[in-house]
């Protein structure tokens, strides 16, 4: 929140310390957050909020000394620090020469300052104590750097004398179920440049993206195996319905274990795509083309909200002026697997042959006859509203998937009609729904 400019939270049940990320704010004018529970210390980072006129921590329970950080700012016109247990020295300079800026009531072990503050003295023997402490914490954190260091260095030596087996064992010693995959699919393990960029852009990709309908990765593993070969891995949060491919094509599946998805869960499967490639291509600084969106790539949580995954494809887009610049650098590097339309036959299915593809078949039987073309599973009601959505369904998915880009629908178009599409099925048949004033 680094463009925050006021906080308020006095007079709430909030307890514990006062987060040191406060002192990130850099935008931070006023910050009050007296009469709470609040105990720790007053952090010294609160010395970066150049920007800070007003603090108030009065009347909790703040231990320590007055960091001597606060001096610094040059806007703070208005210290309140009374009624805590603060302790110690009061720092000069800053707001602590102004005596109509400053109130520290209620400290009774403070001491120093301005003599306009009337406070006792601060005795020697405290200074002494207090250097003395402050020696002692410079010797334990040399002490403790170095042998961390030391540590460090060790575990480098060891490691660079040690077989390729020892870092394969680093990588994986923590999760047997991974080594146990690895080492099945020992065949599939990166052995070629192709591949290598491959994992590079998929890190890259993944290290700067946030949203519900990405596949969260958990960590990357970049080491050799036991016999010295490159081992690369991602380790992704675990999907436990599968994949799409499985729910849409996988008949034995399906007819085993009952598993069949309904109109409104393909039309959530696609809302949440639609919304996370809305993320990749709006929301970021540097556009993210996905470039392989097929159903093996998109993942079923438990709740059945679908996740975008599989990045190795991924291109990087610097943003460009002017929307038609865009539209070229964007169409000029996508590469990928063939286009999909769900639901209905592959696009690689053996009929498309020649001048025939999967977007024309479909496009045709928007106009021919639908029925023909749809997933049989799906033709479970016969009523208008039904139909209609489906129909709908179908057209966006036709809009979405046309040979030249300036044809396709764009994504923000393609979120409101899915949701519109949905809201008309959701509907009973025969309910008009009239807005309130």
């Amino acid at each position: 929140m680094k463009q925050l400019g006021k906080l308020y939270l006095q007079e709430n049940f909030l307890s514990g310390g006062i987060p040191a990320k406060l002192g990130e704010c850099s935008g931070l004018e006023e910050l009050v957050m007296s009469g709470k529970l609040l105990n720790g210390s007053i952090p010294s980072s609160f010395g970066a909020l150049k920007s800070l006129k007003l603090l108030e921590l009065s009347r909790n329970n703040l231990s320590g000394t007055i960091p001597a950080e606060l001096r610094n700012l040059s806007m703070l016109n208005n210290l309140n620090l009374s009624f805590n247990h603060l302790h110690g020295e009061i720092p000069f300079g800053g707001v602590f020469s102004n005596i109509t800026a400053l109130s520290l009531y209620g400290n009774e072990d403070l001491c120093g300052g301005i003599p306009q503050l009337k406070l006792p003295a601060c005795p020697v023997i405290h200074l002494k104590k207090a250097k003395k402490r402050l020696h002692l914490k410079v010797i334990l954190i040399i002490v403790v750097t170095g042998a961390f260091l030391c540590s460090v260095i060790s575990i480098i030596i060891l490691y660079m004398t040690k077989k390729p087996k020892r870092g394969f064992w680093l990588c994986l010693q923590r999760n047997s179920e991974l080594f146990q995959q690895t080492y099945c699919c020992e065949s599939t393990k990166s052995s070629n440049t192709g591949s290598s960029k491959s994992f590079v852009a998929e890190c890259r990709a993944l290290a700067r993206v946030r949203h519900r309908n990405l596949v969260k990765i958990l960590t990357c593993c970049s080491s050799v195996d036991y016999k010295g070969v490159d081992f690369k891995a991602l380790v992704f949060e675990f999907m436990p319905n599968g994949s799409l491919e499985n729910w849409l094509h996988n008949q034995e599946l399906s007819e085993s274990e009952n598993q069949n998805l309904n109109l409104i869960q393909r039309l959530d499967v696609a809302i949440d795509i639609a919304q996370a490639l809305d993320y990749l291509n709006n929301d970021l600084e540097e556009v993210i083309v996905h470039c392989d969106i097929k159903p093996n790539n998109i993942f079923l949580d438990a709740d059945m909200v679908a996740h975008l995954g599989d990045f190795g494809l991924a291109r990087l887009l610097h943003e460009t002026k002017g929307n038609a610049s865009r539209e070229q650098a964007t169409s000029s590097t996508v590469k990928g697997t063939i286009g999909y339309i769900p639901p209905g036959r592959k696009p690689t299915d053996s009929m498309f042959s020649e001048n025939l593809s999967l977007h024309k078949t479909c496009k045709m039987a928007l106009s021919e006859g639908l029925i023909e073309q749809v997933d049989p599973r799906l033709l479970v009601q016969s009523d208008y509203a039904y139909m209609d959505a489906l129909v709908s369904f179908a057209r966006i998915g036709v809009a979405c998937s046309s040979e030249f880009p300036s044809e396709r629908m764009g994504i923000k178009d393609v979120i409101v009609e899915l949701l519109a599409t949905k809201k008309r099925l959701s509907c009973p048949q025969g309910i008009t729904i009239v807005p309130q004033n």
